[in-house]
């Protein structure tokens, strides 16, 4: 205090304002850094894949990244990404052009996981092998009673996804490809008017539905199906049945051709278990200013080698080698 009072008044005026402007430097960088210079992203998204990413952005937290990010389903995350409220989205359907529209700062959609959707069922001692027509009929209300699929007798009880979901468009887009009466009064989307069932939030919601109802069966990414659910056996497009699994899901995989914008699709392969999809981290390829080297950060390190090795043990499928360095190229066109 004795050396400020020292000072002239006019020194004294440009200190304060030279401090004010420092502070507000400080506070600016405190708060997108936070404590101890790490940088924090906030995302939304896929319910599909939020295992792996909550394994691997644990990971980051030592790195100097730390990642919030909410599993609110496919339809949210790409709605939140839209208005700009987070620094990432996720989706198991790619965006579309209208969508992509909304964004003049431009769009790169990475692949980033991939996974199969198993059609899941609570009826202990039914062991469940089904016909393309017999897997739409489940779902239209056709067949409503196990006994119809060889089972012991008990009625169906249908869950479906209650939200906007990139499982729900994944799954929808394979009943429109093996159903002529499915694609015309249902069709594809992440929401759809379902013919029967009953409405659950996101792959846990679904998962938890499936577990307390004996009788239920639903679509839920692989890693949800826990005892004392089974997964159903599914016929691909050659006539070959098929359980979920890493084998039978990098078959089917490997048919996609995710062609130059690494968003495409195959909605029946003939190859390997039906249902399988990649899913997307959507980021703003400009606009990223002082988050884009954490964004690089997190995203180079989940397409590493180290993590994409996690995928199997956590019931997803480590993206091909091919794929990773499309991705890591897609990635490097990202910028602040």
């Amino acid at each position: 205090m004795a050396l400020i009072s020292l000072l002239p008044p006019s020194t004294l005026r440009g200190g304060a304002r030279r401090w004010g402007a420092m502070a507000g430097s400080l506070a600016a960088a405190m708060a997108l850094t936070g404590c101890g210079g790490t940088t924090t992203l906030n995302g939304a998204g896929a319910s599909f894949p939020a295992s792996i990413y909550q394994r691997w952005f644990q990971e980051l937290g030592g790195q100097g990244v730390r990642v919030n990010y909410q599993s609110v389903g496919s339809g949210a995350g790409v709605r939140q990404f839209i208005s700009r409220t987070v620094d990432f989205a996720a989706s198991d359907v790619p965006m579309k052009a209208e969508e992509l529209a909304k964004l003049p700062q431009g769009v790169v959609q990475i692949p980033m996981t991939a996974g199969a959707i198993a059609v899941a069922y609570n009826h202990k001692g039914c062991e469940l092998k089904l016909s393309q027509a017999q897997l739409a009929e489940i779902f239209t209300g056709k067949i409503s009673n196990y006994s119809q699929l060889g089972c012991a007798a008990m009625p169906i009880r249908v869950v479906h996804r209650s939200d906007g979901s990139g499982t729900t468009a994944n799954f929808t887009a394979h009943l429109a490809a093996i159903s002529p009466e499915w694609k015309g009064a249902v069709g594809a989307g992440k929401t759809v008017k379902w013919p029967t069932g009953i409405g659950a939030k996101g792959n846990e919601g679904v998962a938890a539905q499936l577990l307390q109802v004996e009788g239920a069966i639903g679509y839920v990414e692989e890693a949800f199906v826990k005892e004392p659910l089974q997964a159903a056996a599914l016929t691909n497009a050659s006539g070959q049945l098929a359980k979920p699994s890493l084998a039978s899901g990098q078959e089917a995989l490997a048919s996609i051709d995710l062609g130059p914008d690494l968003i495409g699709s195959n909605p029946n392969p003939a190859k390997g278990y039906p249902i399988v999809t990649f899913s997307w981290i959507l980021l703003y390829k400009t606009g990223n200013g002082a988050k884009h080297d954490a964004l690089n950060k997190a995203f180079s390190y989940t397409l590493s080698e180290p993590a994409q090795a996690m995928a199997p043990g956590l019931g997803f499928i480590s993206l091909p080698a091919d794929v990773v360095a499309k991705a890591k190229a897609a990635l490097a066109t990202v910028q602040p």
